[in-house]
């Protein structure tokens, strides 16, 4: 990874994720998520003070830029509950068939490069009774600001370090062989609208 990516990103990324209305998303979509627990995409662990030590058991993660985990290491290391952290992107995870409980992803999956795959690999880990816990930003209902979004992510994924505006993760999370059980489609406030229209949702294994 590049000067950019490793240590530039990092700090943007903390800087404008650490703020509202990301904190409040956060602590709504892991209210109820327990057992074990897989985070796709952990960047710098804003995540970990949202998860309840007497709900979750273990959590694992993985994110592949090394400017995110040196960032993380603080939130870690203060962490109540277990924290194992994998260096490695989504797409080929080493873990075994049915392990989790539940799994994570938190404005992850707009980046992953393959992202069918990724999915994939969530849905193998997870365990039959298992749950997919999601919030992630993508492409809108508008027609004109979706136009605007494909134009842009070209770009945005130059200065988003491979972020695409114009996802539409309710439909490739669901052909990827999960059945949504809850699905919040919406536009958060206080974020650029062409990047704030949000997918925050649960799914489980069809």
């Amino acid at each position: 990874m590049g000067f950019y990516s490793s240590y530039i990103f990092p700090r943007a990324m903390e800087a404008t994720m650490k703020k509202e209305p990301f904190t409040t998303f956060r602590k709504s979509l892991l209210a109820d998520v327990g057992g074990q627990v897989l985070e796709v995409g952990f960047g710098t662990g804003l995540n970990i003070p949202h998860y309840l030590p007497d709900q979750v058991q273990k959590i694992m993660t993985v994110d592949p830029n090394p400017g995110m985990s040196k960032r993380a290491r603080e939130r870690v290391e203060k962490s109540p509950i277990a924290v194992e952290h994998h260096m490695i992107g989504g797409e080929k995870l080493p873990m075994a068939e049915n392990t989790f409980d539940a799994a994570v992803s938190t404005w992850t999956l707009c980046s992953i490069p393959n992202i069918d795959q990724a999915l994939q690999e969530i849905r193998r880990v997870l365990k039959p009774s298992g749950k997919f816990y999601f919030i992630e930003h993508g492409l809108c209902d508008e027609p004109k600001l979706a136009k605007w979004q494909h134009r842009l992510t070209p770009i945005q994924k130059i200065f988003g370090d491979g972020c695409h505006l114009n996802r539409d993760m309710k439909t490739l999370i669901e052909n990827q062989g999960f059945e949504l059980l809850e699905i919040n489609q919406f536009y958060a406030e206080k974020v650029p609208k062409i990047g704030a229209y949000m997918y925050q949702g649960i799914a489980r294994i069809r």
